[in-house]
């Protein structure tokens, strides 16, 4: 597909539409939690586990979630009360659990979230193949930077 025509705009305008993004996503995630009866954080650990390729542990939420393995310990807690995840032993390591997503619950949520993943992908449509490679690469830097400011100043 054919990019489109785009105006010049400069390191501020960037900023600021990430900024935008960025405080629009934080209510929307609120209130994705909030129909899923879940804390943002508790969110942010079920996506993660959606996410994985593998079953992920309690440290590695904790990472994620910005965290202690203790606070998680609740986290996890509720998702599995909720339905939302399993817990399994480590068999090589019965201190660590394995964590993965209960089917259903991945269903619920994508019957929330559905609806707007499905406009990002009409969105993603409007850009070319090496736009959207660009756009990818400026969020995945701009994801990092995010992290390690977080992980150095907070």
């Amino acid at each position: 597909m054919q990019g489109q025509a785009h105006p010049a705009v400069s390191a501020a305008d960037a900023i600021g539409a990430l900024d935008d993004l960025v405080a629009t996503n934080l209510i929307g995630r609120q209130e994705l939690a909030r129909n899923l009866d879940l804390s943002v954080k508790d969110l942010v650990c079920f996506a993660h586990v959606l996410e994985a390729d593998a079953p992920v542990t309690a440290g590695d939420l904790a990472g994620r979630a910005h965290v202690t393995t203790g606070a998680v310990t609740g986290i996890l807690n509720r998702l599995e009360r909720g339905g939302f995840v399993e817990r399994r032993p480590d068999p090589t390591d019965r201190r660590r659990v394995h964590v993965t997503a209960v089917p259903a619950a991945a269903e619920r949520v994508q019957a929330v979230y559905g609806p707007y993943s499905a406009l990002l992908t009409e969105l993603c449509a409007q850009y070319s193949a090496d736009e959207l490679a660009v756009i990818t690469d400026w969020l995945t830097g701009a994801a990092a930077l995010a992290r390690t400011y977080l992980e150095d100043s907070c």
